[in-house]
């Protein structure tokens, strides 16, 4: 369980980023709905990375 939750981060940021990248090659762009929750993914993704990480020691 606690590798799930060291990655939770990392698949979150992962997420958001294969998103903007699919957006890019389909020429997606003008959507702001997709692009903004991808970006929120990012950001929430390295926030979680570094709190979870803070605090889960091995």
């Amino acid at each position: 369980m606690k590798g799930l939750l060291k990655n939770l981060g990392i698949l979150l940021i992962l997420a958001g980023a294969i998103t903007l990248i699919a957006c890019a090659f389909t020429g997606n762009v003008n959507n702001n709905s997709i692009l903004g929750g991808s970006v929120v993914a990012v950001v929430v993704g390295l926030i979680t990375y570094i709190i979870i990480n803070k605090r889960i020691t091995d």
